[in-house]
């Protein structure tokens, strides 16, 4: 898809992948962002028709994509959809299990047309089981793990963590690593095959640590009582005089001390509170009062060169503009769409020594580049005006926005 390579620029480990995208929201377009953050080509399936209410463009997840607008409930639609498929590595897809498979466009029928395909599918709870067919969101999925109930103070309700931990950190992590693992696969194989991943199980497999922690006796499900739910007074967050905050996390010993002397903490009982949690609450209180006595910027600069794991909680803006960010340039801005002013958001992640990652393209409106993916499939203009005066393809006047994945 050279169209795509000189909007964004060559390189990235993944360039010359070439990835179709059945557009849903939140882990989904996060997953395919992912991979074309690495230099994947992305082709992504809007529906035709009046935008959906329960979508919200994203101008930061939606990024470094190319759109064709199709209405897969017609036939026509379905077959541009399978010339897209011949020509593709990768289809990625986040339905509700079933749905793909009564529109056409299913693994077995794209796997016949192209038996090379990784088809990557992305659900909240899995293909099968009891609640395949629930609705939910990632506060519902965590919320069934135990990683929500592991999240909170002593005390309190549990904290909704965004929805880092189940959409992005669980199920769209999951699903990008396990398309790679399956191209890579496909490299030696030469055959395709389905990526089932899920948000539930793979929210499961980042508690792997808590897992662990819990077989050996050093886990509660107290919450609020462990060493990382803010039940250990060294790895909390505290309010400083100007009601901005610091975070502590001094886990080990050395850091622990250090820390202290910065504070002015010189009390023996204090110092040797590390690992005794019958001298934990005195040791919260003397942390609390301490940290509350200068505001959040003097305490930066007290501990800037110590090792004591200290540092500022930032906001958004704040994050942007700090020092290293800016060193390393870990945000970029990116035209928007339509043209106007450039939108920040964070740079690719990770970076490589020998593949260098293209700079994100702006997210494109549904439909954006019907016509251009149409023609680079080998239709003329005289077939592609008949699908769109058909409905089968939208153009950005006429076309829509995805459906949620889980309706």
């Amino acid at each position: 898809m050279p169209e795509a390579q000189e909007e964004t620029g060559p390189g990235g480990p993944l360039a010359g992948v070439r990835v179709v995208e059945l557009a849903g929201i939140g882990p989904g377009p996060f997953s395919v962002m992912l991979l074309a953050d690495m230099g994947a080509e992305v082709v992504r399936v809007d529906r035709t028709g009046p935008p959906s209410a329960d979508y919200t463009p994203n101008p930061v997840i939606e990024r470094g994509r190319r759109s064709i607008a199709l209405d897969l409930k017609s036939p026509d639609g379905v077959a541009v959809l399978l010339d897209l498929v011949a020509t593709a590595d990768v289809l990625v897809e986040s339905y509700r299990p079933g749905v793909a498979e009564r529109l056409g466009v299913g693994p077995d029928r794209c796997l016949a047309v192209n038996p090379r395909l990784v088809y990557g599918r992305l659900t909240a709870w899995g293909q099968d089981g009891p609640l395949a067919q629930v609705v939910g969101h990632d506060i519902n999925y965590i919320g069934m793990t135990g990683a929500l109930h592991s999240m909170g103070r002593a005390g309190e309700r549990p904290v909704p963590p965004l929805n880092l931990v189940g959409d992005f950190g669980g199920g769209a992590a999951s699903l990008a690593f396990g398309v790679v693992c399956a191209l890579l696969e496909a490299r030696t194989s030469g055959r395709g095959q389905v990526v089932d991943a899920n948000v539930l199980e793979s929210t499961s497999t980042l508690m792997g640590l808590v897992h662990g922690l819990r077989a050996q006796g050093r886990w509660s499900t107290e919450r609020g009582t462990n060493l990382l739910d803010t039940g250990c007074p060294y790895y909390d967050v505290y309010t400083c005089a100007d009601g901005r905050w610091v975070a502590f996390g001094a886990i080990e010993e050395r850091f622990f001390r250090n820390a202290l002397g910065v504070l002015g903490l010189t009390d023996p009982d204090l110092v040797s509170a590390h690992k005794d949690r019958t001298r934990w609450p005195a040791l919260r209180a003397a942390l609390t009062d301490a940290f509350g006595g200068r505001d959040r910027d003097d305490w930066t600069a007290a501990f800037e060169g110590v090792e004591a794991c200290v540092s500022p909680v930032l906001d958004l803006d704040e994050a942007a503009a700090h020092e290293h960010a800016v060193a390393r340039a870990a945000y970029a801005e990116v035209p928007g769409v339509p043209p106007g002013s450039p939108v920040r958001q964070p740079a690719v992640a990770p970076r490589f020594s020998r593949s260098p990652t293209p700079v994100p393209g702006a997210a494109p409106g549904p439909g954006q580049d019907s016509a251009a993916v149409l023609a680079q499939l080998g239709y003329d203009a005289a077939r592609v005006a008949a699908l769109v005066d058909s409905g089968a393809v939208g153009t950005p006047h006429s076309a829509g926005s995805p459906r949620s994945p889980r309706s």
